[in-house]
This record gives C-alpha cells, structure tokens and sequence, in this order.
C-alpha cells in the first residue's frame, strides 16, 4: 500500500510517565561472584532494567537484541505523540545499557542467528532471561481471514510500526494508506490507540486542504474537538465518518483499569465506572466509538477484497462471553485486527497455546531449562507499555487517563515501578547460591560473546554503536 502516514511538524506539549526507580543499592543478600554471567533476550524496557540491576551486583551480563536499536515497544508500539515520554524512556534504556559489565549485542534473534538450546547449554552462561517482549499479532478468529492480508486486512503492530516510521525515509516496513470509516477489532488501550491514529490522521488531512497545518501530536494533545473550535469548524463540517471499534464484550469490561484479585464486589464495580468514564473521555477527544458487544463472525469479500466484516452479537452471562443469534454486517475500507499481541515462538520452547509453557508463571520458569526466567509481555502476553511495566500489577485510572490523552492535568505524571526489579532480584539471589564460572570458562565466554558481536559489526563500544545507527523514530 501507499504511505498515508504524514509527517508529524515539531511536536507541542506531550504526556509523561515517569518510572518509579528503586535504590539498586539495597541489596537483600549477598551479590553473586565477579564471575557469574547472565544472558538477556531483549534489551528494551523489562532487559535494560534487569541488565542493570545485575551488573550493579557485579554480574557480566550480555544482552541479546533481535533490532538495531534497543527500544522495542517504546520506539515500535507507543504511538508517536508521546513525544517526552519515549525521549526519557530512549535515554533511560541507554543508561541502563551502557553499565561497563553490560555486553550489547545487536542484530541478533534467538532462534535464528543463535540456537536457545545452544545458548542455555552451551554458551556457558549461568541463567538465562527471557525479556523479548510480545511482537506477534493475534489472528483474527475467522476462518480464511489470513488470506486477505495486504488485501483489506491489517494487524495492529505492523500498522502502529509503520505510523511512527512515516517520516523515516529509510524504513524499510510496509506502509500503510489511513482510511476513514476503518474498521477495528478489539478492545483495550492499544485498539485505542489504534483508532486514535485513524482519527487523529484523518483530522490532520481534512484541516491540510482547508489550509491548516497541524501534526498529530497537537491534535493529540488539544484534541479534535477544541482543535476544530479554535478554527471555527466541527466535526460536522470535516464530513469524516470517524472510527468505530467493535468489542465482544461490554464497555465497562474493556480492561484499561485493572481489577485486583482480591477486589469486593463495590471495588469492583468502581473500576467498571473507571473504564466507562476513561473510555467516554478518549471517545469525546478523538472522535472514536465502540460497538460493545460484537464479536467477528465471518468475511465479507468483493473481488478479491476484503471489504467488511460480519459480526455476531454477544451477551455476558458470569463473566463470560455467549453468542447470540443475532448478527449484522459492517463495511470499511479496511479491518485492522487489534486483538493482542503474543510472544515468537523460539525453537526449543515448548507453546501453550499462544504463550510459552511456563511452569512458574511469576518467574517465567520453564521445566526443561532450570536456569531460564522470564519478564514482562513475553509472559504477559500483552503488548501495551502501560500493562507491561510490571505485570500482574494493577494499573491506576490516573496512569491510564495520562497514558490515553484525557487527564484533566496536562502536567500529570504518574509513577510506575519498571519491570524487572523482583526477577532480577531472584536471579541474583539463586546465582550468589551456586558456583561462578572460572576464569577460563568465562574468558571463553567473552570471546563467543566478542565473535557475535563482530558477526554484526558491532564496535564493542555502545554509545558509538548507537551513535552509528542513528537515532529512533
């Protein structure tokens, strides 16, 4: 498809979320000998924080990254409005990474250029941690709906990608054409976002013929509505259609506050208010709406296109989602599938489902390898940056507000604890139990470590390698 993505003008005012840091210093028991060494699939979020906590306990730690860059999800999946936001996220993860006994290896997937098994068994590294995030869309639950990829069916990551890339001229992703009247399937922040890009992007075209020049990241900030006023326009006069996204449940069920566990029945049914009154703000702000209730059902198709969907009514009876008789059919442009995001399968890792086998799933524990853990959305499941920070946490209405765009506070901030903290914390704990490798052993270690990273070019030296391939999107 063509780039229907424009680029964004110099961005005004943007949301933070600033992440809560705990004192590495304060270390429970005592640190793991000068010669353990750790292995880290995925250097963004969740494997910069574990990184860095390791090393300051004196642990050599390599991290394995399957990109360039070491930003995933922040640079790929948080939409580019979030301008501050990802600047002090990019900057935090380059600290954390820049730690002397942290050993960065670029352009290389586990599974691909080195074997799992290989690098469990073999390598001679005493633990080994998953934290390569959840990059794989979910299919969308419609028999033959895979065959009209690039033909009327597009998913949520590839689609976001390729938003926060428009401007890079040498991205070499597919682009995406923005329609309006699109079609999205899901439910919770990331659909969200996904459709506040379609509205957003529209807007920002409508008001360019009208001789308007704003970016996203205004119309973001100030919102649709405001925005218009202030240019004696509404909604009305665009003449767009908007964006809808259909879900198979209510709208007081969409989870963008989290329930705890625990919660009584009146804790309870406040977060169901929570997620109606956020879900009505970012509704009123950016011009979206949801169908509740709507489950995809079946294709529609002309010439070869996917043209719309066919949906089936649904009905909630003990929490759970009953289909009904009833059905009804939509027409787009385009359907974007925005129903979660699941780990890569890795070759040597037992599925379940769609997630990894974990036998201790606070841990990422799996049986056959005893020295792996696992840590934020490759346990998870979830691709969203709010949801990842620390999973099975509960995340506040006001983080969420921020997160969306509709805080009544511009200036809000909101504490998050990073991910990371308690499994880098066991690790430590189970290496400072068990034998360091010797001096021979790990030299032989830092010299396999050394030939990847010449297989890739890389310098040996981070800030040159991250100054070489230039900065992210």
């Amino acid at each position: 498809m063509g780039g229907g993505f424009s680029a964004p003008e110099p961005p005004g005012p943007a949301l933070i979320i600033v992440a809560k840091q705990t004192n590495c210093k304060n270390r429970r028991m005592t640190d793991p000998s000068p010669g353990h060494c750790v292995a880290i699939i995925g250097g963004a979020t969740a494997g910069a924080e574990i990184a860095h906590r390791l090393a300051n306990r004196g642990v050599t730690v390599a991290v394995f990254e399957q990109n360039s860059r070491p930003y995933g999800k922040i640079e790929d999946g948080l939409p580019r409005w979030h301008e501050k936001l990802r600047q002090k996220e990019y900057g935090t993860i380059r600290e954390k990474l820049s730690h002397p006994l942290v050993h960065f290896i670029p352009a290389t997937k586990i599974g691909r250029d080195v074997a799992f098994d290989e690098l469990v068994n073999d390598w001679g590294f005493a633990s080994v941690i998953l934290a390569n995030g959840a990059w794989q869309d979910r299919p969308l639950p419609i028999d033959g709906a895979g065959s009209y990829l690039g033909k009327g069916l597009v998913y949520q990551n590839p689609f976001v990608i390729a938003f926060n890339h428009a401007e890079d001229p040498d991205f070499s992703g597919e682009r995406f054409d923005v329609h309006d009247g699109s079609i999205v399937v899901g439910g919770g922040l990331a659909s969200i976002d996904v459709a506040k890009i379609i509205t957003l992007t529209c807007t920002q075209r409508a008001l360019a013929e009208r001789g308007i020049a704003l970016s996203t990241t205004e119309l973001e900030v100030k919102g649709i509505p405001k925005t218009l006023a202030a240019h004696d326009l509404s909604w009305e006069d665009l003449g767009l259609a908007g964006c809808t996204i259909y879900y198979r449940r209510r709208e007081e069920d969409m989870p963008l506050v989290s329930i705890p566990d625990d919660a009584s029945s009146e804790r309870i049914e406040k977060v169901k208010k929570s997620r109606r009154t956020l879900l009505n703000k970012a509704s009123e702000k950016f011009k979206l709406k949801v169908e509740p209730l709507a489950a995809p059902d079946g294709l529609l198709e002309e010439g070869g296109q996917l043209v719309g969907l066919r949906f089936r009514r649904t009905q909630i009876e003990n929490g759970r989602v009953k289909t009904t008789d009833e059905t009804f059919e939509r027409r787009g442009p385009v359907v974007i599938s925005s129903i979660g995001s699941i780990p890569d399968p890795i070759e040597g890792i037992e599925m379940k489902g769609e997630l990894f086998n974990f036998m201790d799933w606070t841990y990422g524990r799996l049986a056959p390898y005893p020295t792996v853990f696992s840590v934020g959305n490759v346990v998870t499941g979830k691709g969203n940056i709010v949801a990842s920070r620390k999973h099975a946490s509960a995340v506040s209405q006001d983080a969420v507000e921020v997160f969306l765009g509709v805080s009544d506070d511009p200036d809000a901030t909101v504490a998050l604890e990073p991910p990371g903290a308690e499994v880098a914390e066991r690790v430590a704990d189970e290496l400072a139990a068990g034998p360091a490798n010797d001096a021979e052993a790990r030299q032989a270690l830092l010299k396999r470590i050394a030939q990847r990273q010449s297989a890739v070019d890389y310098p040996g030296d981070f800030a040159a390698w991250i100054a070489s391939v230039g900065g992210p999107c």
